[in-house]
């Protein structure tokens, strides 16, 4: 990637990490789907964002698919695209009108109450587990993203309240409360934490270096096989789970998208279909006409 385009994809990023204040994980992800426009765009003589047509932004999406990429990484990097020229201030997007195929909607996988329990039931082996604990408790007890929780700083907790202060997507601040469970886990933690730092990070590594996403991933996938689940566990399912039982019990779909930090409500009501299914599984043990008898 070099000349224009090399440019527009600096000057683009600049502005989405100083100005914007963009994450790190959504900057890297970014990266890389413009170095590919540009790649595709210099395979077509393009020379210049400038020189983009509609035509070739189809052609670029055509040639995704033809990839292999599915519908969500497609509607990312055409988001990347589209980013790039708003923020360069280019009067004419191509990729404006240009749109990704449907992508399936799955639903998410979601833990329930009685396995959650037994998750968390035994004591944990060694002073890791207990911080690993702490980690799945957290969570779990405040539907915390990944990348939320490695975020953490001790200042962020409020043991008085029983509240976290998270930063999630677009440096958006909000309050959520832990929970009992996952107080007394980051009790029994916060003795164990190596490092010294009143500032520091709530879940550091040996080094004393905040833990990356990969090392909690593994972690987490561990601690689920040592406790019998049969799937394996990983931070969106617990979020994913904490989701579900709140809705289920609340019917507040409003509380839930405040407590998981989403900008828009839409986001959100995946859920309802979580809460529909249980509501089937009821209906067809429990209505006399759910299901035809059998002779």
């Amino acid at each position: 990637m070099a000349g224009a385009w090399a440019e527009a994809v600096s000057a683009c990023l600049d502005r989405l990490a100083y100005e914007r204040r963009y994450s790190a994980h959504t900057l890297s992800a970014y990266r890389r789907d413009l170095e590919g426009l540009a790649r595709f765009a210099d395979g077509q003589q393009c020379a210049a964002p400038s020189d983009m047509t509609v035509e070739l932004a189809r052609r670029y999406v055509a040639s995704l698919c033809r990839a292999g990429q599915g519908g969500r990484t497609v509607a990312r990097a055409l988001s990347a695209a589209r980013t790039l020229y708003r923020e360069l201030g280019l009067r004419a997007n191509p990729f404006r009108g240009v749109k990704a195929p449907r992508a399936p909607r799955s639903l998410p996988h979601d833990l329930n109450v009685d396995t959650l329990q037994g998750l968390f039931a035994a004591p944990p082996a060694d002073d890791l587990e207990v911080r690993d604990l702490a980690i799945a408790e957290l969570l779990y007890g405040a539907g915390l993203r990944l990348s939320e929780l490695l975020g953490l700083r001790l200042t962020d907790l409020d043991f008085a309240q029983g509240l976290v202060r998270v930063t999630g997507k677009g440096r958006r601040e909000r309050l959520v409360p832990m929970g009992r469970a996952a107080h007394a886990a980051l009790k029994a933690w916060l003795p164990l934490r190596p490092g010294s730092d009143p500032l520091g990070a709530v879940f550091p590594g040996a080094s004393g270096r905040p833990l990356g996403a990969r090392a909690v991933q593994k972690r987490l996938a561990r601690l689920g096989r040592r406790r019998g689940l049969d799937v394996p566990l990983h931070p969106h399912m617990l979020r994913h789970s904490f989701a579900s039982h709140v809705l289920q019990s609340s019917q507040d779909l409003r509380a839930v998208q405040e407590l998981l930090g989403h900008a828009h409500l839409s986001t959100t009501q995946i859920y309802t279909h979580l809460d529909y299914q249980q509501l089937a599984r009821v209906y067809d043990a429990a209505h006399p006409r759910a299901r035809k008898r059998t002779r």
